[in-house]
C-alpha cells in the first residue's frame, strides 16, 4: 500500500489523461457536494422550525379548560369551568412521573391595550401568574436582580420580574430598574428581576414584553381567587408526558364532574407529541437526503468504472508484461484497486471540503441578515464526514473491482500479443 514505486505508478496513470481524470472525478466530487448540503439544508429546516418550541421543556403540555359537550349528572351541555389551585395539587399527588406542574394566569395581550404605568410611560405588555419553578419549565437568563420565590408566593408579595422590552418601554436608557416600581392596572409592584429568554427566537419582542408576579399575588390583586387560567406539567425524564395525560384528564373529569367520554372539555397541547412528529418528519427527509444523495454518487461511481475499464484495455500489454515477469494476479489486482481508491477518496474529500465552504458562507449570509424564519444554523455533524469517507471507501472498492476481475483474468501471452 505504502510502496513508493506504487504510487509513482498511480499518479504517472492518473496524470496520463488529465482531462478524462479530471471528469470522472468530477461525478464523485459533485456526488459527495450534494449529500453533504442536503443534509445541511435538511438540519438548517429541523433546526429553524424546532426552534419555534423555544427551550421550553418539550416533554410537556399546556392544559386549560373550555365549554363541556356532552351533559352529565344533572349538568348541561355547554357548561365552562375553571380549574382550581386545589387541582394542582390532586395532580402532584395522584399522578406519578410528573416533573413540574405550574398554575398559571394571564392578564392583557401583546399589543393590547395600554396596562402597565411608571410615571408618565405606559405600555401594553402581558402579565403572567406564576410559581417559581416555571424558570425550570421555560428558561430564561436572570440579567439584574432575581427570578420569583417561594417566599413570594406564601407572603403574597407585590413583586414584579420585568423583560427587556418592559424595560426599554417604561425607562431610559442607563436608568436603574431594581428597587423601582410599576404600575399594572392601578396596582403598585415592586421591580425585582430582569430577564430575557435564553434563546429567543420567532417573536422575540413578544417574549421580552411580559411581566411575572407571583401567582398568589395576581389572584389577590386581580379578583382572580384561587382560579388558575391553565397549567404547564412536565413529565420526569424517560417519562413521555403524552403516555401520562390520559390519568390527568380522567382526574380532572372526575374532580369537575366531566362526562368520561367528553373529549372537547379540556383541552391541551402536547408538546412532546408535537415534538416527536417534527423529528420523525426531518428524520425522513435525512433518508430521503442520503437517498438522493447516494444516487448522484452512483452515478459518478459508475463513470470511474467505466474509466478504468479503459484504463484496463489501454494498459493490457502492461499488465502482460508484470505476469510474465512474476506478478500475483493480487498484485495486479491491487494496483487497480488502489488506483480506483485514490481517485474516488481524492474526489470525494473536495467534495467534502467544497461542501464545507458552501454551507460556512450559508452561515455568514445567515448571520449579516438576521434570523430566517423556519431555517437556522445549516450544519453537518463529524458522523456524516465519517459517513461519507466510508461511502467513499466502499465506492472506490466496487467502481475497481469489475476492472481488477478483468485484468487478472488475462492471460500473460495474450496480453503480449496486443498492440
Amino acid at each position: 500500500m505504502f510502496n513508493r514505486d506504487r504510487w509513482d505508478e498511480i499518479l504517472e496513470a492518473l496524470n496520463a489523461n488529465k482531462f478524462r481524470t479530471l471528469l470522472t472525478a468530477f461525478g464523485v466530487f459533485w456526488g459527495i457536494t450534494i449529500l453533504v448540503l442536503l443534509l445541511a439544508l435538511t438540519n438548517g429546516l429541523r433546526n429553524g422550525v424546532t426552534a419555534d418550541f423555544g427551550d421550553f421543556a418539550t416533554n410537556s403540555m399546556f392544559m386549560w379548560t373550555q365549554g363541556t359537550s356532552k351533559p352529565y349528572k344533572g349538568l348541561p351541555k355547554g357548561r365552562y369551568f375553571n380549574y382550581k389551585i386545589d387541582d394542582v395539587a390532586a395532580i402532584k399527588s395522584e399522578v406519578p412521573n410528573l416533573k413540574y406542574v405550574s398554575p398559571r394566569n394571564q392578564l392583557g395581550g401583546f399589543r393590547g391595550a395600554n396596562n402597565v404605568v411608571r410615571g408618565t410611560k405606559t405600555g401594553a405588555f402581558e402579565i403572567y401568574g406564576d410559581y417559581p419553578e416555571y424558570i425550570k419549565q421555560q428558561p430564561m437568563d436572570i440579567l439584574q436582580g432575581r427570578f420569583l420565590s417561594y417566599s413570594d408566593i406564601n407572603e403574597k408579595r407585590k413583586i414584579c420580574v420585568i423583560g427587556t422590552g418592559v424595560e426599554k418601554g417604561l425607562y431610559d436608557k442607563g436608568e436603574e430598574v431594581l428597587g423601582t416600581y410599576i404600575k399594572i392596572n392601578g396596582v403598585n409592584f415592586l421591580v425585582v428581576g430582569t430577564f430575557k429568554m435564553s434563546n429567543s427566537q420567532g417573536d422575540d419582542e413578544q417574549d421580552a414584553s411580559t411581566i411575572y408576579i407571583p401567582f398568589t399575588t395576581f389572584g389577590q390583586a386581580f379578583n382572580r381567587g384561587e382560579s388558575v387560567g391553565w397549567m404547564a406539567i412536565t413529565a420526569v425524564d424517560g417519562i413521555t408526558i403524552t403516555s401520562i395525560k390520559q390519568h390527568i384528564f380522567d382526574l380532572m373529569k372526575s374532580r369537575h364532574k366531566l362526562h368520561p367520554e367528553d373529549e372537547r372539555a379540556i383541552g391541551h397541547f402536547d408538546l412532546s407529541e408535537q415534538f416527536g412528529r417534527v423529528n420523525g418528519l426531518f428524520s425522513i427527509l435525512s433518508l430521503v437526503g442520503y437517498f438522493v444523495g447516494a444516487l448522484v454518487l452512483m452515478s459518478g461511481i459508475i463513470g470511474i468504472n467505466n474509466i478504468m475499464l479503459i484504463v484496463v484495455k489501454e494498459r493490457t500489454k502492461e499488465i502482460g508484461v508484470r505476469r510474465a515477469l512474476g506478478a500475483t494476479p493480487w498484485m495486479i489486482k491491487g494496483q487497480i484497486l488502489q488506483e480506483s481508491l485514490v481517485l474516488t477518496i481524492l474526489s470525494g474529500m473536495l467534495g467534502v471540503s467544497f461542501a464545507a465552504l458552501v454551507i460556512w458562507i450559508m452561515n455568514a449570509i445567515l448571520d449579516n441578515a438576521g434570523p430566517v424564519e423556519n431555517f437556522a444554523n445549516p450544519s453537518v455533524g463529524m458522523q456524516v464526514v465519517f459517513t461519507a469517507l466510508i461511502i467513499l471507501v466502499v465506492s472506490g472498492l466496487l467502481a475497481g473491482l469489475i476492472p481488477a476481475n478483468r485484468a487478472t483474468k488475462m492471460k500473460p501471452v495474450d496480453a503480449l500479443r496486443i498492440e
